[in-house]
């Protein structure tokens, strides 16, 4: 019987037709089981592409990083032993050299490398309350025996400035001097460079700060009415560094200055969330990375990180800012020197990682400031 019209189509829709219709209906399966590996490779290199910038981007960071002391080395045995073994103690340069780039910021040229700001951070076991303990660059201080930036034996001098030891014996003194001074064992040496800070601040876009009386230091380059302003890289290096025309035109005014400046910056990356954007955080990263010279073991980028990580229980919103207490030098009213009992009585607080008492608190030489 033939087949009817519908019934003819149907059977070649079912069945192959010979040899023709096998080589047509192959590829298909074939197109199918190669789009795994397509996608699969696509995503090893999209993977692969990834690794590789990640570890491009943290090859730059790392080795922005200038590592300027191995205090296990060069510190040797003679040191304080470490009393709470929780607690941190970083000390914090400022490094005050004109060479290179730093000549153009504000006074030019001075021939050789100073320690402009020295502060002491304590971050106590567990995280909490940090204290941050600035020392006046003008204290007379006990150096003892060192090596100097010649190579040569630098012996034990009495009555030294403080910000002297740096220009003579570079950073592994300056930590003996304070470790001396303090009996405080410092566990990480960090100094941050002068242009590196300009560059950071504008990479964040600036930081507010307040003043309640005028700053007009034709030294710095900075004139501020009394208000609020909002400090460029520039300005905000003049901010941090003035101190001719407020309070005694000695440093003890500048080290308010300092210290208020610090609170306004920890303040300005929390509000940005500069650590939540990784773009921003990134951009922050490079910035801050270029100004840090740090300890052999800080020397790299993880090690950064894992300290960051070992402290993040701390709060800024509750740092304690304090100056050593210094009085007036009897012989060189130009000077200072440590106030004793109080001096005696801070170091001993940081030390034992408890509390500042308020009678340490208050410095008989106070300087004056702007902050407010």
């Amino acid at each position: 019987m033939a087949q009817s019209a519908r019934e003819h189509a149907a059977e070649e829709q079912a069945a192959p037709a010979g040899n023709g219709g096998a080589e047509a209906a192959g590829p298909a399966p074939r197109r199918r089981r190669r789009w795994p590996k397509v996608v699969g490779l696509v995503a090893g290199v999209a993977v692969l592409a990834a690794a590789g910038t990640a570890y491009g981007l943290y090859r730059h960071l790392d080795s922005n990083i200038h590592t300027g002391v191995d205090l296990g080395r060069e510190l040797g045995t003679d040191r304080p032993a470490k009393v709470a073994a929780a607690a941190r103690d970083i000390l914090v340069l400022g490094s005050d050299s004109r060479a290179g780039g730093n000549q153009d910021l504000g006074g030019g040229d001075v021939g050789g490398a100073r320690s402009d700001t020295a502060m002491v951070v304590h971050i106590p076991a567990g995280g909490g309350r940090a204290t941050v303990v600035s020392i006046p660059r003008d204290t007379l201080v006990t150096r003892p025996s060192c090596t100097g930036r010649n190579g040569a034996a630098l012996p034990a001098a009495k009555r030294v400035m403080f910000n002297s030891v740096y220009s003579l014996a570079g950073p592994a003194c300056v930590v003996k001097t304070v470790e001396k001074m303090s009996g405080v064992r410092m566990d990480h040496y960090v100094e941050i460079d002068f242009v590196g800070f300009k560059d950071l601040v504008d990479t964040i876009g600036g930081v507010t700060v307040r003043t309640t009386t005028a700053i007009d230091d034709r030294h710095s380059g900075l004139h501020l009415a009394p208000g609020t302003h909002r400090l460029d890289g520039t300005q905000a290096l003049a901010f941090v560094r003035t101190r001719h025309g407020i309070g005694d035109g000695s440093d003890l005014g500048r080290i308010g200055l300092q210290q208020q400046f610090m609170t306004a910056l920890v303040a300005e990356v929390k509000k940005q969330d500069l650590l939540g954007s990784p773009v921003k955080s990134y951009k922050m990263a490079d910035a801050a990375t270029k100004l840090l010279t740090t300890d052999s073991d800080l020397g790299s980028l993880t090690a950064l990180a894992e300290f960051g990580r070992s402290v993040k229980g701390v709060d800024p919103d509750t740092m304690e800012t304090l100056m050593l207490p210094v009085r007036y030098d009897r012989i060189d009213p130009n000077r200072v020197v440590a106030a004793e009992p109080q001096a005696s009585a801070l170091w001993k607080a940081i030390r034992e990682d408890s509390p500042v008492p308020e009678s340490a608190k208050h410095s008989p030489a106070a300087g004056g400031g702007v902050s407010g």
